[in-house]
């Protein structure tokens, strides 16, 4: 399956598994916003430390505005392949398509590794 259209950077599987395995520390320890109605007002707000996207949305027009938000506010933000994970993630029962990290808690030098490595992937792209 192709990627879609909103999706400007391929991230490595060991890259999503920490990104995801960051939000659970998030979760716990600070605190994240779930859904693309709450990370869209969070980016808006400028209170998003970090922005998870899901891949594999259906219709993509769910999320496909939220890269084009967080470069406009320079945020930084991950695509992960898996919006079941997500949900999980972020302790849902159900999918999630968008979430984002508003209060690292004790994942804030994960959270420094990931935007760095997200930024050398833009570099070389």
């Amino acid at each position: 399956m192709s990627k879609p259209f909103y999706v400007k950077i391929n991230i490595s599987k060991e890259l999503a598994d920490i990104a995801y395995e960051t939000l659970q520390v998030a979760r716990d320890t600070g605190a994240v916003k779930r859904g693309t109605n709450e990370t869209t007002k969070a980016i808006e707000r400028g209170v998003a430390k970090l922005v998870y996207i899901a891949e594999d949305v259906e219709p993509p027009e769910i999320v496909a505005h939220l890269p084009l938000l967080a470069d406009e506010r320079k945020i930084s933000y991950i695509f992960v392949p898996s919006k079941n994970r997500l949900g999980a993630s972020i302790g849902l029962d159900v999918s999630s398509a968008a979430a984002c990290i508003t209060e690292p808690g004790d994942a804030e030098e994960l959270i420094k590794k990931i935007i760095t490595s997200i930024d050398e992937l833009k570099q070389g792209a």
